[in-house]
């Protein structure tokens, strides 16, 4: 009897074991599909948020400048979402943050939302467009870094490149081969260097990209050729609008006479002091003002010049506009230091005549307080951005320089224009977009430093890709995400 009451027990207690195990599996199991089946319901409700941003990129990329859904109405906007059978299976819901005037950056939320529960996923998204900014030089026409120069950013050309220099980035030319204009002898690869020893001469039969040396030693970051063509039409800043901006809600200066040369513009933290430019430092005899561009002249209103103030009336001092746009139609001298403000300067004269297009002289720093992206200047010339003869021995500029019809750079000026004709060393921070050839620095034809700053370097500035000077002309139409955050 007693080895049959142990019998009973152990089997009641395997018994019990066995249901209390099967028990817990099974709701072990139930806890796990519970949670599988939630963490796939958080993955389809973060797939609808992230429809909801993919939807109004494609929106916007049709309709730039629509940040109300089509509605004219505030939001939020709720969209409906569908299965592959046609079921509706969620929502998303889109809250929108349109940039501030005069910029392209779009701050975009989504929240993603099942019917079958209480399940949301967001993502928070900053939607920008990117600004010309993005090169440190881009330009239109053939050109030289001499020996000295220094570049970190992406450089383009839509012609040939000669890099003498040393590049931290990216150096480009939407050409294959070319013809240097700068010496005779074979057609060369349209990105080269004459840094010994000098790139060989591609097969002018069958020029294979493959074969180019690397050269790290200049090429820090490789060299491109058939790169596709920069449009420099949509590069261009619509200076009449600007000049509307500047009269409705900037400041607008307007053509200072004939017998004057423009402005000049003295930044400081808080205002600007203006200046009626009355005369301009004199043409020495046998001083030779000189341009690739423009050949030989003598001192004049538009083209070549000292581009130095001899005297100057004050005008008065202005406080910063609203909207960061000052717009002078006529030649404008800038420099001072700025501290968080973003603005632009543009100089024009309407109506347009390629004889009296104006300039933008710097001959004095012009410079930032703050490195963080809270200061930016750009500066927007009809004609050229010019140094001028009198300019300082070691000069920096803080700023996204465009000279819309002509060049940035330096005039060649000869040993008797005084001894300011050589200088030391010129540093941008920022970027050079120029329709012509730019230089700051001339060599004769055996390479000699003849005229010009001995010492170029080029730092290219990222914050103004996205955060560009106010109505900064922009690089692409189409909207791509800046920054990406999901909860």
């Amino acid at each position: 009897m007693k080895a049959k009451s142990q019998i009973l027990f152990y089997v009641l207690f395997y018994l019990f074991l066995t249901v209390f195990i099967f028990t817990g599996s099974l709701v072990w199991i139930n806890f796990y599909l519970s949670s599988v089946n939630r963490e796939i319901q958080k993955i389809v409700a973060l797939n609808i948020a992230e429809s909801g941003i993919e939807y109004y990129r494609w929106y916007l990329n049709h309709f730039p400048r629509d940040f109300t859904d089509g509605t004219n109405q505030p939001g939020p906007y709720i969209h409906n979402f569908y299965n592959r059978a046609g079921e509706k299976i969620g929502e998303f819901v889109l809250e929108i943050n349109p940039p501030l005037e005069g910029f392209s950056l779009v701050n975009i939320k989504s929240t993603g939302k099942l019917i079958s529960s209480n399940i949301k996923k967001t993502v928070e998204t900053i939607l920008g467009r990117p600004s010309v900014a993005k090169f440190s030089v881009a330009v239109d026409d053939n050109i030289r870094f001499g020996e000295g120069t220094v570049v970190y950013g992406e450089v383009h050309s839509n012609k040939g490149i000669r890099f003498d220099g040393l590049a931290y980035n990216l150096v480009k030319s939407s050409l294959l081969t070319y013809f240097d204009p700068d010496h005779s002898g074979c057609k060369e690869w349209a990105v080269h260097t004459h840094i010994s020893p000098q790139d060989p001469c591609p097969d002018p039969n069958n020029p294979d990209p493959s074969t180019i040396p690397l050269r790290p030693d200049v090429f820090k970051a490789g060299r491109e050729v058939g790169a596709s063509l920069l449009d420099f039409v949509g590069l261009s800043a619509d200076l009449s609008t600007l000049k509307n901006l500047a009269i409705s809600n900037g400041i607008y200066l307007g053509f200072s006479g004939n017998n004057n040369y423009g402005y000049e513009l003295v930044l400081k933290e808080n205002n600007f002091d203006v200046y009626k430019v009355t005369d301009i430092v004199s043409q020495p005899q046998g001083c030779v003002i000189y341009d690739m561009n423009e050949g030989y002249g003598n001192n004049s209103r538009y083209k070549h010049s000292t581009w130095s103030i001899k005297t100057k009336q004050f005008i008065g001092t202005y406080n910063y506009p609203s909207n960061g746009v000052i717009f002078v139609e006529d030649n404008v001298w800038v420099s001072g230091r700025v501290n968080n403000k973003k603005i632009t300067i543009a100089s024009a004269k309407f109506p347009e005549n390629s004889a009296q297009m104006t300039n933008i002289i710097i001959n004095n720093d012009l410079l930032y307080t703050n490195y963080n992206g809270q200061d930016s200047i750009g500066l927007i010339a009809q004609r050229n951005i010019n140094v001028g003869l009198k300019s300082e021995d070691d000069l920096r500029i803080d700023a996204v320089l465009i000279a819309q019809n002509g060049r940035v750079g330096r005039y060649y000026y000869n040993s008797n224009c005084g001894p300011e004709y050589k200088r030391t060393k010129i540093t941008i921070y920022g970027s050079i977009i120029t329709r012509k050839r730019y230089g700051f620095s001339w060599v004769d034809s055996l390479g000699n430093y003849t005229s010009g700053y001995l010492s170029r370097e080029l730092i290219y500035n990222a914050n103004n890709l996205y955060f560009p000077p106010p109505y900064f002309p922009l690089a692409s139409e189409f909207y791509s995400i800046f920054k990406w955050k999901e909860y």
